[in-house]
């Protein structure tokens, strides 16, 4: 444990924290009145060690499972997630104590579906926060349709569209390697993303991919739709786009929902911190 860095974030992450803070209040504020609901609880699919360094103050600050831990009222349970096992282990120093919290310590991707997920079925009257913030491409979009079709899940995801810039969205789609193809399209559920990225010209000989791809904020949208049409969440607000101190979107943050009471509450959180974000999302 001695040997364990924590992650140092820039002042984008700390309005995500922000964001997550403002919503998992008002969440757990709603369903700790709802009399039918007969469980609810705070997932945090990349959970990390739980705390972060501040960029701007160098200073230890609260990550999400942190933030979620002091939340009041108090969520029933939390389920924590990570692969690396010295972050789950600091994890399980955070909740020492605590009966109400599941440290999982593995690939958020099975456990979600095989342990998590299952225990907040909708018609077993029990719901879920659950919040997919990766440093990568991630999750596979297994996970993100199954909440989606489950109606009881509501998800904050993470889109790292500065990878798939750098990895994938390339000036020259043939020469993008396939083990990152493949990765864009686990996240994507097909490869269908490449109409997305890419418009389509007559050649001399016949239509081609044009070699520059369009707009990231594009490639977004789309997915954005996707949540909708393919996962079946039927709100799914505008993303909120997060940038480095340079100006440059290192990710969207999308919210999803069943229910029009949390859509309206994230629109609001969102715009209570959009000015911050970059607007014409290049």
């Amino acid at each position: 444990m001695a040997d364990l860095r924590l992650d140092e974030v820039g002042y984008w992450t700390e309005i995500k924290l922000s964001i997550i803070r403002d919503y998992s209040k008002a969440y757990a504020q709603i369903l700790s009145r709802q009399r039918t609901i007969r469980d609810y609880a705070y997932i945090d699919g990349f959970a990390g060690a739980g705390t972060h360094i501040s960029e701007a103050t160098g200073k230890e600050i609260e990550g999400s499972p942190a933030i979620a831990l002091r939340t009041q009222p108090p969520f029933p349970h939390y389920h924590f997630i990570d692969l690396d096992g010295s972050r789950a282990e600091r994890l399980r120093q955070l909740a020492e104590g605590r009966h109400d919290v599941t440290v999982h310590e593995g690939d958020c991707n099975a456990i979600l579906l095989t342990e998590v997920f299952p225990q907040y079925r909708y018609e077993d009257y029990r719901r879920a926060l659950c919040l997919l913030d990766p440093y990568k491409l991630n999750p596979n979009w297994e996970v993100v349709q199954t909440a989606g079709q489950m109606k009881s899940i509501e998800i904050f995801l993470n889109f790292m569209i500065m990878d798939a810039k750098m990895n994938v969205l390339w000036d020259n789609p043939d020469a993008v390697p396939r083990a990152q193809l493949e990765r864009m399209s686990a996240f994507w559920g097909d490869d269908s993303w490449r109409k997305v990225a890419y418009t389509v010209q007559p050649g001399l000989f016949g239509p081609v991919e044009e070699p520059v791809p369009r707009r990231a904020l594009a490639v977004v949208q789309a997915y954005r739709r996707r949540l909708r049409e393919v996962a079946g969440f039927p709100f799914v607000p505008e993303p909120m786009p997060m940038r480095n101190s340079k100006g440059a979107v290192v990710y969207y943050l999308l919210f999803a929902s069943h229910n029009a009471t949390g859509d309206k509450i994230a629109r609001a959180v969102f715009n209570k911190y959009r000015d911050r974000g970059l607007v014409d999302g290049r």
